[in-house]
């Protein structure tokens, strides 16, 4: 037995020798992970303040979820709160001529209402402002007054854009700003690169582009006309909004699907009241007490149900440190590997409410 095996030499965790041979065998695996028995806490804490480990596999700063913005949770008639995007576009036949056919583009504007997430499509000819204005007066028109717009702050509604050669809306051009003056609509920007802020209607444009691929697919060997490119949109939005916003039940006692459908039109099935036989009196007291129960059905069904499947936090359970002015932080680039991604010296932060990362 050598003298090293019967006598072995102890090293204290806490003691400097130990670190140093820590940091000599972290450099030999470039800083890999590994394991020596009973360092393992030293050899936990080295590697955790280790700062090229940091730049090399450290987690990017996260922070609790907060909760949801009071436009989602407060109970309203439909697009009261209504989250805007732009999508599109899509060639169309305007005009046919002896030696063939135009083609112009075309593109839509997708209404999220932010409280039972039903939908409203208006098709516009070109993505400039005075067309969306005419979009805005059409949807004003048939659902009504809105308290408040929200739209990513992306190419669809910066004028800025217009330098560069792409179509948008510039949403603070004086023309949209004196309409929304004369609605009384507030119009607010999510936070730039922030993209789960408006998942409300960015989710929903997704299921919308599904269903127009599905519906277009049936018909690729036609010419497509600004009419028929309206029929589909339609017919797009009476889907979505039929969708159930909660899990069916199988009680047959509640049979009665919650959709936006339901909550936007109070109507449940395809069957209509009779009524040859009744009197006037009876048709209008019949007709409003009808419809005042099922607002009020769906409404509580809303509260019940809809709201409690809202609070569900499926990532950013927990509180974390804030970055602070003086942190040395390491900018994320997707556009080149992570060991050239950039450092920087944080000079000012700008904290949201309650310093929470906000849903939409």
């Amino acid at each position: 037995m050598l003298l090293g095996e019967k006598n072995p030499v102890l090293v204290l965790g806490k003691h400097h020798i130990a670190k140093l041979i820590v940091l000599h065998f972290h450099e030999l695996v470039r800083h890999q992970g590994y394991w020596i028995t009973t360092c393992k806490r030293l050899v936990y804490s080295l590697i955790s303040s280790c700062v090229k480990c940091r730049r090399l596999h450290g987690a990017f700063v996260s922070q609790k979820m907060a909760d949801l913005p009071e436009e989602r949770l407060t109970s309203c008639p439909p697009f009261t709160y209504v989250g805007v995007d732009c999508f599109g576009p899509w060639d169309i036949v305007t005009r046919r001529t002896r030696g063939g056919s135009t083609n112009s583009k075309r593109w839509a504007v997708l209404f999220t209402c932010l409280s039972c997430l039903g939908i409203h499509i208006e098709v516009i000819e070109e993505m400039s402002t005075s067309s969306f204005i005419n979009a805005l007066r059409r949807f004003i028109s048939i659902r009504g007054h809105v308290k408040e717009f929200f739209s990513d702050r992306g190419t669809n509604f910066v004028g800025g854009t217009r330098e560069l050669g792409i179509n948008s809306i510039y949403v603070e051009d004086s023309s949209l700003r004196a309409f929304l003056q004369k609605q009384e609509t507030v119009w607010r920007f999510n936070t730039p690169l922030s993209s789960h802020m408006g998942c409300a209607w960015e989710r929903l444009i997704g299921v919308t582009r599904r269903i127009l691929d599905s519906i277009l697919f049936e018909v690729k060997h036609a010419k497509l006309t600004h009419e028929v490119l309206c029929t589909f949109m339609a017919e797009a939005t009476a889907i979505i909004n039929a969708r159930p916003l909660v899990p069916v039940s199988t009680d047959p006692d509640s049979p009665c699907i919650l959709s936006p459908s339901a909550l936007l039109t109070q109507k449940v099935n395809h069957s209509v009241e009779d009524f040859e036989n009744r009197s006037l009196h009876d048709v209008y007291t019949s007709q409003w007490k009808c419809v005042q129960t099922l607002a009020e059905r769906f409404g509580s069904r809303w509260r019940r149900e809809y709201l409690q499947s809202l609070q569900v936090r499926r990532k950013w359970k927990t509180m974390q440190e804030n970055i602070r002015v003086g942190d040395l932080v390491l900018l994320k680039d997707s556009d080149c590997h992570r060991n050239y991604w950039p450092t920087g010296l944080v000079e000012r932060v700008f904290p949201g409410k309650d310093g929470l990362v906000r849903r939409s």
